[in-house]
């Protein structure tokens, strides 16, 4: 099980890459390994604005449909066509290629109430 230290993680299983006041977002290797083969992926728009804690989205697999929540509140700048189009990269790259979205972080001090990597290895056991 792959958990990169320079991420920030939720509860529910999203990632978060800060550079600056973007956040990229996606959804863990161990997210990804739970659900299964990923067949579909519903996103938001650009100009969309997520809320820290809200669903912003589905990620369907052979087993499930999971909402996708938002690690941190703000405007939608990017959502990856490849995964649009080719889900199965979320299976295959989900820190790289997999990635979902990419935002405008509205309110930095959202970031301090993640999970660093030790905490969420905890919360997964692994």
């Amino acid at each position: 099980m792959d958990f990169p230290e320079r991420l920030k993680y939720t509860k529910d299983h999203e990632w978060l890459l800060v550079d600056g006041s973007t956040g990229t977002v996606g959804i863990t290797d161990f997210a990804q390994s739970e659900l299964g083969d990923i067949v579909f992926v519903e996103m938001p728009e650009i100009g969309a604005f997520l809320e820290q804690g809200k669903s912003f989205g589905t990620i369907e697999a052979v087993k499930a449909v999971s909402d996708l929540f938002a690690p941190v509140s703000g405007e939608i700048l990017e959502v990856n066509a490849l995964c649009k189009d080719h889900p199965e990269q979320i299976n295959k790259d989900p820190y790289g290629q997999g990635w979902l979205v990419k935002i405008h972080i509205s309110d930095v001090h959202q970031i301090d109430q993640l999970l660093d990597v030790d905490s969420y290895r905890q919360l997964t056991g692994k």
